[in-house]
């Protein structure tokens, strides 16, 4: 799976997203423009944001009327009443309030900050849900990457998501497609013969982190890197990735 050099390079030169645009259009047009080509196994990391933008994720904040709850939680945590208005819709539970943050599960089994929603780099009054769903949109982005491009490849998905011993948000895979997003290590041999009980690594959320550092928080405007040298081929999700619930300690 994994080789020796790994190469992470940003895709330079694609434009401001909106919505109904061919996302994979955008990248392998940028990638031409650059003089550069997909291969086989190459893993196309997307920011969460651009994927959201291009399916219509935006919400005018000017037509959301807060609940009484939203308008209770939101003096607890110091947040405008519409942004937790929009964060109880889009949660299957509401885990954690204190100032300035809300810990949900969202619908899609995530246990994040605020359901996802975010406002920067967002024109206007809006906010910006997460995909209806990522893994889907992963894979349809895939599709249309082997339509256009002939190059077998694996997409992800990935956002800026705290963790619950650590301090500081790293790239997290919530979508996947064409990739085996968790090795299971159990039972393979360490260096001195004994077997791995418990090993399971989140292949996909480290190749998310370091994706995550090549694109940048700000206004780098770089939402993909292209990761070459490490080989995920497979047919998992980044539903393998969620803890279950009955596993999850800090619940």
């Amino acid at each position: 799976m994994f080789k020796r050099s790994v190469q992470l390079y940003a895709v330079e030169g694609i434009p401001l997203v909106k919505a109904g645009d061919d996302l994979a259009g955008l990248i392998l047009a940028a990638l031409a423009s650059a003089g550069n080509h997909l291969k086989d196994h190459d893993v196309v990391v997307i920011a969460q944001k651009v994927v959201s933008k291009a399916e219509g994720r935006s919400v005018e904040l000017a037509g959301v009327t807060p609940s009484p709850r939203a308008i209770e939680i939101a003096a607890q945590a110091h947040k405008d009443p519409r942004i937790v208005e929009l964060i109880l819709g889009e949660s299957n539970e509401l885990l954690r309030v204190r100032p300035g943050v809300i810990i949900v599960e969202h619908r899609l089994g995530l246990v994040l900050a605020n359901a996802g929603i975010d406002r920067s780099n967002v024109e206007g009054e809006t906010a910006l849900l997460l995909p209806l769903d990522p893994d889907g949109s992963a894979k349809r982005i895939r599709a249309r990457i082997a339509e256009k491009a002939v190059a077998k490849v694996g997409v992800m998905i990935i956002d800026s998501i705290g963790r619950a011993w650590r301090t500081g948000t790293i790239g997290t895979t919530i979508g996947a497609s064409g990739i085996s997003a968790l090795s299971d290590l159990r039972g393979q041999p360490d260096l001195f013969g004994r077997k791995l009980e418990t090993t399971e690594v989140g292949a996909a959320d480290e190749v998310a982190a370091a994706a995550s550092l090549v694109m940048g928080q700000a206004a780098e405007a770089t939402p993909v890197v292209v990761v070459r040298g490490i080989d995920l081929s497979g047919s998992g999700s980044a539903r393998d990735l969620l803890r279950p619930k009955s596993m999850d300690l800090f619940r």
